[in-house]
């Protein structure tokens, strides 16, 4: 097969992952924001996603749908750090979610492009961003106080899950593309380990927020809504979704880098707030939808501010066809040139 064959293959493999993430995480807010609402216990509905994605690795793996390694301790061990800050990540999402509607949810998304340029420049000592690119994420922040001081829906609750959120899933975004390029897993290992150590943190979490005690006093007094078709619904899809999005994005963060994987995230949240705005009442003003607009429209200019090609160099007798490669024009290693 020729090179140019297989780079075709390649990228049409890679553009078929970052799709399905993008579908997938267009359609999960609104799913998960309605699964909250009809089903009001963030703790138990997370940990059924992670219950329904673990078992559906091993229950697929048993009929040899797909292929995964046996769960290990020592595995399980050197992933766990990884777990820990996904399931923050998660449990971050799901609450701000319960607090606030979806527009709130995106505009602290779409800012962890501002804190990763922060972070890389001030922690890991990478240049400072280029103009174009510091004037996106000036666009991004601009839309975000838009939005924040418009939001009349803004609660001290709500707007603390989501700093955490904001500061959780910065690092998330950082950090797991480290460990899925490092700890030797194939997705659906990676799948497996994140959802059954994400489930064995749950009850921790029903404790440290006491949601168990909602839990039991619902069931006791059968006054919660365990039964009704529409929470049944909303969580099953939530599950399937979840399922997806695991294999998904730990797909798409092992074939692109940290940064793109990052602005993948904010750019299709675009369909999110169509989906919000055309399937309910639940969303923000039309300012407010404005300033959201305004902050995504600052992630477009962003991606494409990092992904301009850089001048063409002198041409010299080394490796440079690895020029072209995604991880180097996204997040410029200080020696990433000597070593290409």
């Amino acid at each position: 097969m020729s090179s140019a064959k297989v780079d075709s293959t390649k990228q049409l493999a890679t553009s078929s992952l970052v799709l399905g993430y993008a579908v997938c995480s267009s359609f999960l807010a609104v799913i998960n924001k309605f699964a909250i609402t009809t089903f009001n216990y963030p703790g138990l509905l997370t940990a059924l996603q992670y219950l329904t994605s673990a078992l559906a690795v091993w229950f697929f793996g048993k009929l040899g749908f797909l292929r995964h390694d046996p769960f290990t301790y020592e595995t399980a061990k050197k992933f766990l750090p990884a777990a820990i800050v996904f399931y923050l990540a998660i449990f971050t999402n799901t609450n701000l979610l319960r607090h606030a509607n979806v527009e709130t949810f995106i505009v602290f998304r779409s800012l962890t492009p501002l804190l990763v340029a922060i972070a890389d420049s001030v922690f890991r000592k990478q240049p400072i961003p280029s103009k174009l690119t510091s004037l996106s994420l000036f666009v991004i922040l601009g839309g975000a106080v838009g939005y924040v001081a418009t939001d009349s829906a803004f609660t001290l609750t709500a707007y603390s899950w989501a700093f955490a959120y904001l500061v959780t899933i910065t690092l998330e975004m950082v950090y797991i593309k480290h460990i899925v390029t490092n700890v030797g897993l194939n997705t659906w290992d990676l799948v497996l380990y994140n959802n059954s150590l994400s489930l064995m943190m749950a009850p921790l979490f029903w404790i440290l927020t006491g949601e168990y005690s909602e839990v039991f006093a619902s069931l006791r007094s059968k006054a919660g809504n365990w039964i009704q078709l529409d929470a049944i619904c909303a969580v099953s899809l939530s599950c399937v979704f979840g399922l997806a999005i695991s294999f998904f994005g730990f797909a798409a963060r092992k074939a692109i880098s940290a940064t793109a994987f990052t602005v993948t995230g904010v750019v299709n949240k675009f369909l999110t707030v169509v989906i919000n705005v055309l399937i309910w009442d639940k969303h923000a003003s039309p300012f407010g939808l404005l300033c959201l607009l305004f902050t995504l429209a600052g992630g477009v200019l962003y991606q494409q501010s990092v992904s301009r090609p850089a001048a063409a160099p002198v041409p010299k007798p080394t490796n440079s066809e690895n020029d072209g490669d995604e991880e180097r024009q996204l997040v410029k290693q200080n020696s990433g040139d000597e070593e290409k």
